[in-house]
């Protein structure tokens, strides 16, 4: 009798699920994906290293382009040399600051320095131009805090080899440089051994509070004036030249590159030092960059980008790369999930390989996506990357989902003469709905908070304000970005909690 009950049950659970109006498989349309909108005219695209002044010089290229009437667009913060550079010749960027002495280190790995002609002619022959200089030479440098100098008498970099015990912060950058901490040491047989890696900025803050007591800088940087820091003398003449020059595709339009030119000598040492201080003091690039027009043309022109604006760019490109690499993890993953869900050696690997994925640290995955072909540095790299992360939780979930169904329910759908797409598609899949959906949320909250890196290799999205606010050591700056992306992961996680009336069949959610 209990038998013939429990079939009974099962029986009616198995027509509740075929009867239930919504199936999973709408997810697949109704999961909210931002909509790629093409311009009218392709803009020139501006990159800019991760620090105050290439932010600056970016700006200033790009108000250069726009009031010569061409579209321009500028794309911050994008990293160090080699994603800029590499950036530039798979064609995601059309030009950006960079410096004599960096081209011939790390571009060329020579360790002689170049003469401009030479520079020029070997840039060329990669289909590269590059600009005259712009009228600086902000070389590299080591502060240090003026008590603590005077204390020790430093006053060279050779005087550093008396004090061992000095404890050393740089840039991940000059780490590893050619013409950065391994060969300077070298050069004067420096003896320190506590050396660590510190963003920029943040170097600042740990030299003034006394967790670091030497760290790398640039010699145009007006933190230097601003907290009343020493450069020490390089005494053996270790670093070359850095002039400002800006790289460009040979292919850019000729009237770009003739308005990129109209920079060239037009910006000395204590010029852009004042514009530097100016986007250190006001926390705008935007502003810092007008002030180099009006004293250079009498320009009044002063108005950037509103906040509003910004935000609204900031979360568009946001939502597309959540939104597209979590419609491929769902596409990918609920197949995937099938798979697993019978177990076996193929079931286990698919669940162990979703697994080693998301142990796999973001930034290490953005890196290693960026050197191959397709993807370089672009929005492809980072949906790539978000859409590998997204896969374990809906993996996982839809395989636990499908395997809790009850044997007896099983049964039921087979005694029925369901085939078995029939049965996955009308049974099997509704029931495991609940749990499905689940892993879907969870993927999406997951991206939205893992997306904020794609900033670091120029895809944009929230995370642009965080770097920014980073590099001016401003937390007002970095929770314009920090907390849209909150209030965006919560809204993604009410979106799916009303999913969950709509999806999920209505026996599933008493």
């Amino acid at each position: 009798m209990s038998s013939m009950v429990g079939r009974d049950h099962s029986s009616l659970a198995v027509a509740r699920a075929r009867r239930a109006r919504p199936s999973i498989l709408l997810l697949l349309f109704l999961i909210p994906v931002a909509v790629v909108v093409s311009a009218s005219a392709n803009p020139i695209v501006i990159g800019s290293k991760k620090f105050t002044e290439s932010y600056v010089l970016g700006e200033i290229a790009r108000r250069t382009l726009t009031d010569a009437g061409i579209p321009a667009e500028h794309r911050e913060g994008m990293g160090g040399t080699i994603i800029l550079w590499q950036a530039l010749r798979g064609g995601q960027i059309d030009a950006y600051p960079e410096y004599t002495g960096t081209i011939a280190q790390e571009i060329f790995k020579t360790d002689r320095e170049l003469s401009l002609e030479e520079i020029r002619n070997a840039l060329g022959k990669l289909d590269v131009g590059m600009t005259i200089p712009l009228g600086f030479n902000n070389t590299y440098a080591l502060v240090m805090r003026p008590t603590e100098a005077q204390r020790l008498g430093v006053r060279t970099i050779t005087d550093l080899r008396k004090f061992p015990e000095l404890k050393i912060g740089l840039t991940h950058e000059f780490l590893d440089r050619r013409d950065g901490w391994r060969p300077l040491r070298e050069r004067y047989a420096l003896p320190q051994q506590n050396v660590i890696g510190i963003d920029h900025a943040l170097g600042y803050s740990a030299l003034a509070n006394g967790s670091i007591d030497v760290k790398d800088a640039y010699s145009t940087d007006a933190k230097i004036e601003q907290n009343d820091l020493i450069a020490l003398e390089d005494d053996l003449h270790f670093f070359p030249k850095y002039e400002a020059v800006f790289l460009f595709r040979s292919s850019m339009r000729a009237d770009a590159i003739a308005a990129l030119r109209r920079l060239e000598g037009t910006l000395d040492e204590k010029r852009m030092i004042q514009l530097n201080a100016e986007a250190e003091r006001t926390k705008n690039y935007t502003r810092a960059a007008n002030l180099y027009f009006e004293r250079g043309t009498g320009s009044t022109h002063v108005i950037g980008e509103s906040f509003p604006h910004k935000l609204a760019r900031w979360t568009f490109r946001h939502l597309q790369l959540v939104g597209f690499s979590l419609l491929l993890s769902v596409v990918a993953g609920i197949p995937l999930g099938i798979v697993a869900s019978r177990g076996g050696v193929i079931g286990h690997g698919i669940l162990g390989f979703a697994g080693v994925v998301q142990t796999i640290p973001s930034l290490a995955l953005l890196a290693l996506l960026v050197p191959l072909p397709f993807f370089g540095i672009s929005a492809r790299t980072a949906i790539a990357a978000l859409f590998l992360y997204g896969l374990l939780p809906i993996v996982r979930n839809t395989a636990t989902g499908l395997q809790d169904i009850p044997r007896p329910l099983r049964e039921s759908a087979i005694a029925l003469g369901l085939s078995p797409i029939s049965r996955l598609c009308e049974i099997y899949l509704p029931m495991a709905s609940r749990s499905i959906l689940s892993g879907i949320k969870t993927s999406a909250v997951i991206n939205i908070g893992t997306a904020t890196l794609a900033a670091l290799i120029g895809a944009g999205g929230l995370g642009e304000p965080i770097l920014s606010g980073l590099n001016l050591n401003d937390h007002v700056t970095i929770l314009q970005g920090a907390i849209p992306a909150a209030v965006l992961a919560l809204f993604v996680q009410w979106f799916f909690d009303l999913l969950d009336r709509v999806l999920i069949p209505k026996g599933l959610r008493l």
